[in-house]
């Protein structure tokens, strides 16, 4: 079986566990997720399955949309609600007070990312050091807040929508929100709404998958990848010289294409250029 499934990942399993598990229900160990949920955060999960496994490479740019709980006036050491409580500070805060803060973090942005992370810093995972109680120096990356909207707000718990790029560390994002505000701040809730094109629309719960006697039938197509390039049905001969690894003539613009033989099966992601079509990358069964 080959595909990807957009899995709507429950609270307390980790990416790993989901793929884990998925690796049964499928039958394959071709099995790959495309952007890592903390084990407590919930929602969409894209995970690719057997040859689709060679399109988790497009997919590590994916934008993301999350819905979150910010909980004022709580700071910790892994920056969400699960760590060790730093410092507690009273929240008194506006909502006109979070707009005009929330407007600092939109567009461009340098973010430093937490300790409890697998990013490594020479050689070594962050939190595997933060379990020691080190803590080192963290370059800051550059990321982008596409949206941030305020969704409401109950007692010190306040309701955010985030688009964001990839690397985007959500719980880092409350913590510098709640420093911004004079109080302090971490996620109490974590939920992604979208990863690429895929929506909680297309998502399928873990235990539905599992209970399920036909998994294939949650499984999207690979090519749902790429449905921003036009897609093109090749002759029988342009099909076969693509199956054979070879370019060949075409009569279209320059630019990237989704190719299909005449069956309709999805060959490859295809460029143009000077009249010439190649392959960047191939996805048929052989």
């Amino acid at each position: 079986m080959d595909g990807i499934v957009i899995v709507d990942k429950p609270a307390d399993w980790t990416s790993q566990d989901v793929t884990a598990k998925l690796r049964g229900v499928f039958q394959t160990r071709r099995i790959g997720h495309g952007g890592t949920l903390d084990p407590k955060a919930t929602g969409v999960l894209p995970v690719f399955v057997g040859r689709a496994t060679r399109g988790v490479e497009f997919f590590e740019h994916a934008e993301k949309t999350y819905e979150t709980i910010l909980r004022l006036g709580i700071t910790t050491d892994t920056e969400d609600i699960t760590g060790a409580v730093l410092e507690e500070k009273p929240a008194q805060v506006t909502e006109a007070e979070i707009l005009a803060v929330l407007k600092q973090f939109k567009g461009e942005i340098q973010q430093i990312p937490p300790m409890y992370s697998a990013i490594k810093v020479n050689g070594q995972k962050l939190c595997n050091l933060a379990r020691k109680g080190k803590e080192v120096e963290r370059p800051a990356r550059t990321i982008t807040i596409y949206a941030l909207d305020f969704l409401g707000m109950d007692g010190a718990d306040v309701r955010l929508r985030v688009h964001c790029s990839k690397g985007t560390y959500i719980r880092t994002l409350c913590k510098d929100i709640g420093v911004a505000l004079g109080c302090g701040g971490c996620m109490a809730d974590l939920r992604r709404t979208s990863a690429g094109s895929y929506t909680l629309a297309d998502a399928v719960p873990l235990a539905d998958l599992v209970a399920s006697e036909d998994p294939a039938q949650y499984l999207q197509g690979v090519d749902t990848l790429f449905t921003q390039h036009p897609a093109v049905t090749l002759t029988e001969k342009q099909a076969l010289r693509c199956r054979n690894g070879n370019s060949f003539a075409i009569d279209l613009p320059a630019g990237t294409y989704r190719a299909y033989d005449q069956t309709g099966e999805f060959l490859m992601l295809a460029k143009v250029e000077d009249g010439t079509m190649s392959t960047i990358k191939s996805f048929f069964n052989v």
